[in-house]
């Protein structure tokens, strides 16, 4: 598995072209990395720079963004509305893909080493990469600011963790560290700083202090006027928001908004977010509003629209979801093939693809059939007496279908990596033993492919028995096609199972393997006949 960290260095420029551009140049020009977004602001005089890349590259691109930062920044005469106390103020490292929290522990303190000797500045580590409780929390290593920073060099328990313990004017100090992927988000309020601020106080985690805390866990406050929006916003970090989602912190904003009189107008994030953070809020409002919403894009913008996402500029999912931006796209040269393509690469002359292949053909497009006919089923008026019905199938008949598209391509690639085992040298005797492990290997995933086809396929039969009931009568053809699509599709299935575990020398999986398959295979026939039997019986 690829490994991908998360950087989200913040940069003390928001109002210099110039100089947000060269670091944006200079984080792009790594190898490894990628530059994701760039957000500034006027207001704060604050940039937060976004970008991915493997362990290695994360470093050397946060590296570079720090030594044109150095160049090219000033703290001497820095002003904004954010909290700050150097030029590359915080340069978090983020766990996405393959990397755990540790590892970005290390790639942090190795950053933070290898900045301070190279640029002189003295380098903190806060968060899952503190040494001390003490200095963990940001808050605290940034408290005092810019201003307070050369005093607090002088205290002993306020050593940098790397670089030197004198202040550094031009530049201040830098946090670096690893932590969750936190989510910056501000909601737009009709008011004034003080207003804003108040209702953040109410919020945040810590509240108005000594001893009276907000309402919401894991959340970070302030409130601040915007110029260039001409609004004020209450604006928080969420560090964990599975615990304070973003549409508890949005609800909230506007009950407290609602008792001073205020109105609210929308909401941004800044930087990125999880898809399930979008997706949580989705299933609220769902729920809230007795909705019925299952496909992923069509949640998206329900979000999108309850949470006012479009209020300051256009929220493009596809730009600003890390999982839609770091994805890789599928190698699915099957599945991608017209129609025509692929039956002539099934009938050419080669074994690969076949009839596993084809399998997973027959049984998505027998649930895509099944799907369909639930689709011209709802929302129909002379239908309606039935919509609950349909509503509770429909969602599984639609991801079975995509799910089973995928197994297409799995499945010929099963084979390959039996075939690769195959060509293995036999000379010696490890050279053998190698050789067999890999070719055993090989065929229980050549198993494994179509026994998923086989689960999956199975999944369908219980919305296939209610679209026999309560489908479109005139799409009844198509429920009786797609039943017994679905039934060879998963019989194919079998085949491939059985052949493939000839030479097996596991007994105890070959044994667990087949039960479970030929329970599969049994309860298709059983279903299908059911399904045509309801279908028969509605004339």
């Amino acid at each position: 598995m690829r490994k991908i960290v998360e950087c989200v260095p913040n940069f003390s420029v928001g109002r210099d072209p110039d100089t947000i551009d060269a670091i944006a140049g200079a984080i792009k020009g790594v190898d490894g990395c990628r530059l994701l977004d760039v957000d500034p602001g006027y207001s704060t005089n604050r940039t937060v720079y976004t970008f991915v890349g493997d362990p290695e590259s994360v470093i050397e691109g946060a590296l570079a963004g720090a030594r044109v930062a150095r160049k090219m920044i000033d703290m001497r005469g820095h002003k904004g509305e954010h909290p700050r106390f150097g030029a590359m103020d915080v340069c978090p490292f983020i766990p996405v893909v393959g990397v755990t929290m540790d590892e970005c522990v290390e790639i942090s303190r190795r950053f933070a080493q290898k900045a301070a000797d190279e640029l002189a500045v003295p380098f903190y580590l806060y968060e899952q990469a503190a040494p001390a409780v003490y200095r963990c929390k940001l808050s605290d290593i940034r408290q005092g600011e810019y201003e307070g920073l050369a005093g607090k060099l002088e205290d002993p328990r306020w050593k940098p963790d790397f670089g030197p313990d004198t202040f550094v004017p031009e530049w201040g100090a830098t946090a670096t560290g690893a932590r969750m992927f936190l989510i910056a988000y501000n909601v737009n309020l009709l008011a004034t700083s003080n207003q804003a601020h108040r209702i953040a106080l109410n919020l945040r985690e810590t509240g108005r202090g000594e001893g009276s805390p907000g309402k919401l866990q894991n959340v970070q406050g302030m409130g601040w006027f915007v110029d260039e929006y001409d609004m004020a916003q209450v604006t928080v970090n969420l560090t964990d928001y599975k615990i304070t989602p973003l549409h508890v912190v949005y609800e909230e904003v506007k009950k407290e908004a609602e008792l001073l009189g205020l109105p609210v107008a929308g909401s941004e994030i800044v930087g990125l977010v999880p898809l399930e953070s979008l997706l949580s809020a989705a299933d609220y409002y769902i729920e809230k509003e007795g909705l019925f919403i299952y496909r992923e894009n069509q949640k998206l913008r329900l979000a999108i629209e309850r949470l006012g996402l479009n209020s300051i500029v256009p929220f493009r999912p596809e730009e600003r979801i890390i999982e839609y931006i770091t994805a890789e796209k599928p190698e699915e040269p099957l599945a991608s093939m017209t129609t025509r393509a692929f039956i002539e690469e099934v009938a050419s002359r080669s074994s690969a693809p076949g009839g596993g292949s084809v399998s997973a053909v027959c049984a998505a497009m027998g649930v895509g059939l099944g799907a369909m006919v639930a689709k011209l089923t709802y929302g129909v008026r002379k239908f309606e007496n039935v919509q609950g019905h349909i509503q509770k199938v429909l969602p599984t008949l639609d991801s079975v279908t995509q799910q089973l598209i995928a197994m297409i391509d799995a499945d010929t690639s099963a084979f390959n990596e039996f075939m690769d085992g195959l060509r293995m040298p036999q000379n010696t005797k490890e050279e053998r033993r190698l050789r067999k492990e890999k070719m055993q290997n090989g065929l229980k995933t050549a198993i494994d492919v179509p026994l998923t086809t086989m689960r999956l396929g199975d999944l369908a039969w219980g919305p296939f028995e209610v679209i026999a009931r309560y489908g479109n009568p005139a799409s009844r053809s198509d429920t009786q096609v797609g039943a017994a699509s679905l039934k060879s599709g998963i019989w194919g299935a079998y085949q491939n199972v059985l052949i493939n575990m000839v030479d097996i020398e596991d007994g105890e999986y070959r044994q667990k393997t087949l039960e479970e398959a030929e329970k599969i295979n049994q309860r298709a026939a059983d279903k299908c006949d059911k399904v045509l039997s309801l279908l028969e019986n509605r004339g």
